[in-house]
């Protein structure tokens, strides 16, 4: 059929076929460049650890990575220079779903990659360079292990979302000292110890001591974090440096005190508390400074004579109990103890003997006594327990008195094996009838829970206590004769 030159360009613009043309690649270029802004957008809203989820296919629905996959490829970049030819030289009015598919020239690996395979044609990420944005797809088919920052220009609030999530992520890219601020900041504003701590790590290592120092000075939560990190890694003149620049005299002066523990020779621990003892402390600090110097200078004294008696022999009080410790270093309450134990009939003018402690140290009445009395009841010394309660007044009468209340005498007597007549004494001596009663019965102290209950006419509790003592014991000889005695009221 013979048409005109004018009908037949209406026919081809009318027609419901499109022809190829090689604009069609453009367009095909403008999709794929779509296609690439949409998977970068995905980098806001898809975190990494969930690519190990999703199960990845090439576009015949085999998965990526197969051998079969992977030979398809090959075989595909080889062929595909060829096919690309016919399609172009092809002037067909089928449709475009009739069109023999060309083996794709961007393969999804390479699509995610962003680089070029060997022998195949251009790459997405190379056809897309004039593209401003930059891919952010993590590789297809790594480890999880590999998945580290894909970005090098995370933002401060970003890398500190990570740091609280326990990623890795290197806080190096920030140099700027406002940078370095900022994350500061923001480490701050998360809340989260760790967080700070992990940071404060890296501006120590990378400011110099008076930028850091300066900085902190007004952010006092990043301030009180790197004093109790310098605290636990025992910085000790870092710290000093720090409590210097804040002027902080008294936390600087227990920090120069605190570096003490690290001197074991006694000599010079001793020197060196004596340098402590001019430093700004509070006025109660520095009344213990100074107790601990004194201490220490009386126990130096104390260990070299008694090593000396210990090694004579000729002290029977070490011959029978051996010095198990040195006295050195030791508190002042084991001091005491120590004194007591050893040294106890000493004259008051020695460095050793208990009084002059007490004087010395101004140890209170009631520490004196519950120490004295643990010393003298472990040697079973009995006359020195004896006499250490017992007072006189002014008219020469004596009397009994503890400052710590019988009832802890009688235990403590106890604790060290003390006899039943000694324990009876102490036990009488407890004013509380219903104490006195429940420690002679808890002790066995037989004879002090008879009169008891003879004092107060108790018929019932006697007899039920009698249930308790021996049989034929002269206890229970005791408690009869008292309750056939005629001369008592019993109350019940």
């Amino acid at each position: 059929m013979n048409r005109t030159k004018g009908d037949e360009e209406e026919y081809w613009n009318s027609s419901k076929f499109k022809a190829f043309t090689f604009d069609d690649e453009d367009d095909e270029l403008s999709q794929l460049k779509e296609s690439k802004r949409a998977v970068n957008s995905l980098r806001d809203f898809v975190d990494d650890d969930d690519e190990d989820d999703l199960e990845r296919v090439s576009w015949t629905g085999e998965p990526v990575g197969s051998i079969s996959w992977s030979i398809k490829e090959t075989a595909g970049n080889s062929g595909s220079s060829h096919e690309r030819e016919q399609l172009k030289n092809r002037n067909s009015f089928s449709t475009y779903a009739q069109l023999p598919k060309p083996a794709s020239t961007y393969s999804l690996s390479s699509f995610f990659r962003g680089r070029t395979r060997p022998g195949s044609f251009q790459s997405l990420s190379d056809a897309l360079s004039d593209t401003p944005a930059k891919s952010y797809a993590p590789e297809l088919g790594r480890p999880k292990g590999e998945y580290r920052d894909y970005s090098n220009d995370w933002s401060p609030s970003d890398t500190v979302r990570r740091l609280r999530k326990g990623k890795v992520c290197s806080l190096e890219r920030f140099r700027s000292l406002q940078d370095k601020i900022q994350l500061l900041e923001e480490a701050v504003s998360m809340h989260d110890g760790n967080v700070i701590t992990a940071v404060l790590i890296f501006l120590k290592r990378t400011l110099s001591k008076e930028i850091l120092f300066r900085e902190l000075e007004v952010r006092q939560v990043a301030l009180r974090h790197l004093i109790h990190f310098l605290k636990e890694i025992g910085d000790q003149k870092l710290l000093l440096d720090l409590f210097r620049f804040l002027d902080r005299t008294e936390e600087l002066a227990l920090s120069h005190y605190r570096e003490h523990l690290n001197i074991q020779d006694p000599e010079k621990r001793k020197e060196f508390l004596k340098t402590c003892i001019g430093l700004p402390f509070s006025a109660e600090d520095s009344a213990h400074i100074q107790d601990h110097y004194t201490l220490l200078e009386r126990q130096i004294i104390i260990e070299a004579n008694d090593r000396h008696l210990e090694l004579a022999g000729q002290t029977e009080v070490f011959r029978k109990h051996p010095r198990k410790a040195s006295i050195l270093n030791m508190p002042l309450v084991t001091t005491l103890f120590y004194s007591c134990f050893y040294h106890y009939t000493e004259a008051e003018g020695t460095f050793s003997s208990p009084v002059n402690l007490k004087k010395t140290f101004k140890i209170p009445d009631k520490q004196y006594v519950l120490t004295a009395l643990a010393a003298r009841a472990k040697l079973r010394a009995w006359h020195d327990v004896d006499a250490l309660f017992t007072t006189k007044n002014w008219l020469g009468y004596t009397k009994k008195r503890a400052p710590i209340g019988f009832h802890r005498v009688v235990e403590i007597l106890h604790k060290n094996s003390a006899p039943v007549q000694v324990l009876q004494e102490y036990v009488n001596l407890v004013e509380d009838v219903d104490t006195k009663l429940n420690l002679a019965t808890k002790f066995k102290c037989h004879d002090v829970v008879i009169d008891t209950c003879r004092d107060l006419k108790d018929r019932q509790q006697l007899l039920a206590y009698r249930s308790k003592v021996d049989k034929g014991s002269a206890e229970e000889e005791k408690i009869d004769a008292l309750l056939n005695s005629s001369q008592i009221r019993w109350k019940n």
